[in-house]
């Protein structure tokens, strides 16, 4: 896909998410009169979502009518296509009910699979974060790269609390203490297109979540690798658009934060039975491997790197334009 192709649908796509965000904050100024849906235990959809999505969709449509499309509350639409337009109107829609300006609009398109084109807007402190596959990550229109961090002890990381109740809360806090007891500190926003949008841009060094969907994270997940990051699934797989579940960060804090909250999260309790030696070298095997998937990144040619300051600047609250 040529440079050409990948700007067009990037501008495209902002069009469509400056569009949403004039419902998203039409609806924020007046939240009193904001119909809310329980899709589920602690799954909640607005009308503003609804009002986003569709302003959102019309507006790709326009432009793209034999593209289909996966959003969050209309589900799949259009026909078979190689293109497929990855659609959440707000993520973080829990803080957007009560006035926490803490969501974005995620867009990303896929073709053949593979996510090529992101973007994701902060619609309540107008940030505006792209990413085309191969041209790099942007916040504003100015080249952004992960932290420079190695030391983990030095490293603020961002996660996403269980929130269903068939989710395992002991396992994840079993890896949210590791990493606690082990990092500078935690944070939990609240939205993981953003905190993925922040790895990409060095406010966080690294990032994990589980139990999340396609429309969460494809947009983020091109903003951290085209940022110079890493991401993989809990297992260190490659499917993590999959599985929704996300290890993420700069080569160095990824290579020892995947041990932490990876596989052996998951199977805390069967470790307990065996041996300290034989759990021992779990850690130890998981930790090469990633520490070589850090190394080959790193040694990648420096000259592709463009230079950037280690913490993206901070903007006052703006309207979207």
């Amino acid at each position: 896909m040529s440079t050409s192709q990948l700007s067009a649908y990037i501008a495209t796509a902002v069009k469509a998410a400056r569009r949403a965000a004039k419902e998203i904050l039409r609806a924020a100024n007046d939240l009193d009169r904001l119909t809310v849906e329980a899709k589920a235990a602690n799954d909640f959809v607005t009308s503003a979502d609804k009002a986003a999505e569709e302003a959102i969709v019309q507006e790709l449509q326009a432009a793209y009518p034999r593209h289909a499309f996966l959003t969050e509350e209309a589900g799949r639409i259009g026909g078979k296509s190689d293109y497929l337009w990855i659609i959440d109107p707000i993520d973080g829609t829990t803080n957007f009910m009560h006035g926490l300006p803490q969501y974005a609009v995620s867009i990303a398109l896929a073709y053949r699979g593979e996510v090529v084109a992101a973007v994701i807007y902060d619609v309540a402190k107008n940030e505006l974060f792209t990413a085309a596959k191969g041209q790099g990550a942007f916040l504003d229109n100015r080249r952004i790269r992960v932290s420079d961090t190695v030391d983990l002890r030095r490293s603020l990381i961002g996660t996403g609390f269980p929130f269903r109740r068939t989710d395992d809360f002991d396992a994840y806090m079993t890896g949210f203490r590791k990493v606690a007891e082990r990092s500078a500190g935690i944070r939990r926003p609240g939205s993981a297109a953003l905190d993925l949008a922040w790895v990409a841009c060095g406010r966080y060094d690294g990032y994990w979540e589980a139990g999340l969907k396609p429309w969460d994270i494809a947009a983020g997940g091109l903003l951290v690798l085209e940022a110079g990051g890493l991401i993989t699934d809990l297992e260190g797989g490659e499917k993590w658009l999959e599985t929704g579940s996300v290890c993420c960060g700069t080569p160095r804090i990824f290579a020892k934060l995947l041990p932490l909250v990876g596989r052996l999260e998951k199977t805390e309790k069967a470790e307990k039975s065996e041996t300290e030696s034989t759990a021992a070298k779990s850690t130890k095997t998981l930790t090469t491997k990633v520490e070589k998937t850090a190394d080959a990144a790193e040694e990648a040619p420096k000259a592709e790197k463009a230079p950037a300051k280690k913490r993206a600047p901070r903007k006052p609250k703006a309207a979207a334009e």
